[in-house]
């Protein structure tokens, strides 16, 4: 909508008082900040000629060190307010930049009119008591993200406020000058979005809280359901969705919950970097970021070899013609079923009362309690006990039996030898341990006879310790054994544990996982449901202080990883984020949905939101891309102009390397920071990158499973790693027939293409992918080189 320029002039009127208003705060705030320096500075200067330091005695030594608690204090003060300070300013910064994007005029009934500006953070005229700017998450902001011009209402901690909201306005201030201002009639102008959606992308996602829609708010603001669910199109913002979600949550519960209470799970390190600035943006500190890959790494890396899941999806994708290929693959699925989760909580049924697998406890360089010992004194437990506690009975009556095993070993003779191999130090301990022992007591003994005795305590309870730690960190009980018996006859699930309808190829599935489990590996598939086994039968390590867990590309995880993670965070909720058209893990059922995840913690404590619409991509890109799922109703195209994806079919490798060359120098004359070419596997990516450096007069950037960051560029990604991030422009190396052709390979391709925000250009090396010919040809430019 145009507006007279008069109108156009008091609103840069307005921003001109707010950005005053700014660097009179910016003035104070720093001239704040360099005195609150400066005292640091002298603090760490003079530290220790203001404490006064005496050791004379006890009481002077108490003194001494209240003093320098004392000081320590002044300057963890200063330092903190300098911190909080530096913050202040930070923000005032990026306000002065862009001071507001959004204005409501409201009336809440009774009272009068009050024009509402949204912005990053709050500022207000200390002066006039009045709010120059709103944060866009405080709860009357919401009328912005929620309701047209008309009847509205938002939600206070206090109660429901109604009211009737009379303009709604969106700006583009850039430096503190209005670059355009419109007034609409829906929650976020199409005029706003396409001007954000047309920027260019660079290798860190940026905020969107200007251009959140009705629907993203939904997810942002809930407050009340212990597990949110949203199945989003690619492009829908789900990610961004989550990441404001993160800020509103720090903010709505800014005196209960920190960053460090709130953790994210992602698909890979890269993508952790990817979205590290987005939560600085908006005046937040960073939650906590990992991939279950690390979880795992944590609680069983030190003690077996894991696969990742790349390498699992480089197998799954490149060794089809390897033997025993359909064996893993139908071992992969299985293994990430529910019905593995069922035949698990039989098999620890049938634990509770058999025999569990126990290990020798190791004692110098034998054995002081052996395997069948330990056996023979859990047979002898009442039965009746949960396994745990009894696990928790058995370890209590073993280290007593060690505590008294090691009195006996102090009488041999292998102890007089390791006596003359002491420190010093030890033999000043058992000098003081005499010394103690004639004050407090009337007995003669002889000293040199006392003093090798407490020596031989001491060697036997460095020795000793080791076998306590053994058995207190239950590594007497035997997980691994316990794990490859499931596999080690074949039968054993059939027979003593009456599971029916065992995979096909169950047979070949044991003896690949029995040779992995023999080499101490863990193929990936394997690692959480022993995880989870291990823990049932030891216990597990809970983290109570992470409140939300949020995970991303949510349609990769199993229902074992998903019960781990409630089971190690229970006081937590969580938000997760999928879509099911981008599930390119092998253990993934083909129609499976996110919808399952509402037994998680029950539907009455479950929302599940959907987002149809694409942003990321051009609409003639999404016109294209919606064709290569089955689904193509539930995607939904922004309105955002560009050109129709290519489509080209080459006959040699050589000739593709030189139209690649050739598309990514026009791509690059156009001005795209990030062109990022997707293969289809690892391999792939290696043997295009090889190909390009040989020709390209710029740096070619290869993306590998453990790169944690890239810089804008020419980068070459194989499909999987690229998940959750976003190009300016995609060149597909290789879509060919022979590259995409079976089921699994469909949602692969389709991750592929939506990656693209401006351009996409697809090169098959031969007849192009079954998949890309379904599409109608007018959604894409055939060029036959």
């Amino acid at each position: 909508m145009n507006h007279p320029k008069n109108e156009w002039r008091l609103e840069q009127q307005r921003v001109d008082r707010v950005i005053r208003e700014i660097d009179r705060r910016l003035t104070l705030l720093n001239r704040e900040a360099s005195g609150v320096k400066s005292d640091i500075v002298d603090i760490r200067r003079n530290f220790w000629e203001d404490v006064r330091v005496n050791f004379s005695n006890d009481v002077e030594i108490h003194e001494t060190v209240a003093s320098i608690n004392q000081q320590a204090r002044v300057l963890s003060e200063r330092e903190r307010r300098h911190q909080s300070v530096q913050k202040q300013i930070d923000t005032l910064k990026k306000l002065k930049y862009s001071p507001y994007f959004g204005r409501i005029d409201f009336t809440e009934n009774g009272e009068e009119k009050e024009q509402i500006y949204l912005g990053i953070a709050s500022l207000i005229d200390e002066q006039n008591d009045e709010f120059l700017i709103y944060d866009w998450r405080a709860p009357i902001s919401s009328l912005y993200y929620d309701y047209p011009p008309g009847p509205a209402r938002y939600r206070t901690p206090a109660g429901t406020i109604e009211g009737v909201i009379h303009l709604k306005r969106q700006f583009l201030i850039r430096n503190g000058l209005i670059e355009s201002l419109f007034d609409t009639g829906i929650t976020i102008g199409d005029e706003l979005l396409k001007e954000v959606l047309g920027k260019q992308s660079d290798s860190q996602m940026k905020s969107i809280v200007a251009t959140i829609q009705k629907d993203q708010n939904r997810i942002i603001r809930n407050e009340h359901s212990r597990l949110v669910v949203v199945q989003g199109a690619a492009g829908s913002g789900k990610t961004s969705a989550a990441l404001q979600r993160i800020a509103y949550l720090l903010y709505r519960y800014r005196k209960t919950l920190r960053a460090e209470n709130i953790l994210l799970f992602s698909p890979n390190p890269m993508f952790n970097r990817y979205v590290s600035t987005v939560l600085p943006e908006l005046g937040e500190e960073n939650m906590q970021q990992t991939t279950f890959q690390e979880l795992l790494e944590r609680r069983l890396g030190k003690t077996l070899a894991l696969e990742d899941p790349f390498s699992q999806i480089e197998y799954t994708l490149t060794a089809i013609n390897e033997p025993g290929y359909e064996a893993r693959m139908e071992g992969i699925r299985y293994k990430a079923s529910r019905k593995f989760m069922e035949l698990l909580d039989r098999y620890f049924s049938f634990l509770e009362h058999g025999k569990l697998k126990f290990r020798d406890i190791p004692f110098r360089n034998g054995t002081i309690i052996p395997a069948d010992e330990i056996q023979q004194h859990f047979a002898s437990l009442d039965p009746s006990i949960p396994l745990t506690n009894r696990i928790s009975l058995l370890t209590q009556r073993l280290v007593a039996e060690l505590k008294q095993l090691a009195k006996k070993e102090e009488k041999k003779t292998w102890v007089e030898d390791e006596i003359q191999w002491l420190d010093k130090s030890d033999y000043i301990r058992a000098d003081q341990q005499l010394l103690k022992e004639k004050h407090f007591t009337d007995e003669t003994f002889d000293d040199t006879e006392r003093e090798q005795k407490l020596l031989a305590r001491i060697v036997v309870q460095k020795q000793i310790k080791r076998s306590i730690q053994f058995v207190k960190h239950l590594r007497y009980l035997d997980s691994l054994a316990l794990y490859r018996q499931l596999f080690a006859d074949p039968d054993f699930a059939g027979n003593e544990l009456g599971i029916e309808n065992l995979p096909e190829q169950w047979p070949a599935i044991c003896r690949q996982t029995v040779a992995k489990l023999d080499q101490r590996k863990l193929f990936y598939e394997d690692a959480t449901p022993y995880l989870l086994l291990k823990t049932r039968l030891e216990g597990i390590r809970t983290n109570t202080s992470i409140r939300h867990v949020f995970i991303d590309e949510a349609q990769d995880y199993s229902p074992f990883q998903f019960s781990f993670i409630k089971r190690i965070y229970p006081r937590c909720k969580m938000t997760i984020l999928g879509d099911f058209n981008q599930a390119v893990f092998a253990h993934v059922p083909v129609n499976n949905n996110l919808n399952m995840l509402s037994s998680l913690y029950g539907s009455e404590q479950t929302e599940m939101f959907e987002l149809r619409r694409s942003y990321r991509s051009t609409c003639p890109i999404i016109r294209f891309t919606r064709h290569l799922v089955e689904n193509k109703d539930a995607i939904e195209p922004f309105e955002r102009p560009g050109e129709k994806p290519t489509v080209t079919e080459v006959s040699k490798r050589a000739d593709l390397h030189e139209q690649l060359m050739g598309r990514i120098d026009v791509l690059k004359k156009a001005g795209y920071k990030t062109i990022a070419v997707i293969c289809k596997t690892a391999r792939e990516s290696r043997m295009a990158c090889e190909a390009l450096e040989k020709k390209a007069p710029f740096p070619v950037q290869q993306i590998r499973k453990e790169t944690v960051q890239y810089q804008p560029g020419v980068l070459v990604i194989p499909v999987y790693l690229a998940k959750g991030i976003e190009f300016d422009a995609v060149i597909i190396y290789d879509a060919s027939e022979k590259q995409y052709s079976r089921k699994n390979e469909r949602k692969l391709l389709y991750t592929a293409c939506t990656r693209a925000m401006h351009a996409l250009h697809i090169y098959c090396l031969g007849r192009m992918s079954p998949f890309i010919a379904t599409a109608p040809k007018d959604t894409y430019m055939k060029d036959n080189r």
